[in-house]
């Protein structure tokens, strides 16, 4: 699975005109699923998520985990980070999970983020959502498990 994380102020996620996910100090974390992705992959990143020390320690330095700061998570599906981009001028999803696939381990992600951290948001997997985000830093990585 690929997390792409940005480390916000504060995130919203719009559908259809409704805001149906807004968090504040966080992470905003847009989740890729790639074929070979299983259950265990949708633990071992949420497990990274929760613990990756990305949030600045009194000393300036990114010591702290989203845990330890009791932060805001919001979780969006985005099939888009596993797109194949390396030829040519248009992606290929073929590199993407199956979309029973990906609904089922984000799904997971979500169930599983909300049972050892709170608050936790999600967006909708399949929706078309307009996400907006106010990054920290700018800090943006890019995990996968």
């Amino acid at each position: 699975m690929i997390g792409l994380l940005q480390r916000v102020v504060e995130a919203r996620v719009h559908i259809d005109g409704e805001l149906t996910a807004s968090i504040g100090r966080g992470l905003l974390v847009l989740v890729g699923v790639q074929p070979t992705d299983d259950e265990a992959a949708a633990l071992r990143l949420l497990s990274r998520l929760l613990r990756f020390r990305v949030f600045s320690d009194d000393a300036g330095k990114m010591n702290l985990s989203l845990q330890q700061i009791a932060g805001d998570l919001l979780l969006v599906p985005q099939f888009t980070l596993a797109a194949d981009t390396r030829h040519g001028l248009r992606p290929g999803f073929s590199t993407a999970a199956p979309p029973e696939q990906g609904s089922r381990l984000f799904q997971t992600l979500v169930t599983a983020a909300r049972a050892q951290h709170s608050p936790v948001s999600s967006g909708e997997f399949g929706a078309h959502m307009q996400v907006s985000l106010t990054n920290d830093g700018p800090v943006t990585l890019w995990l996968e498990s």
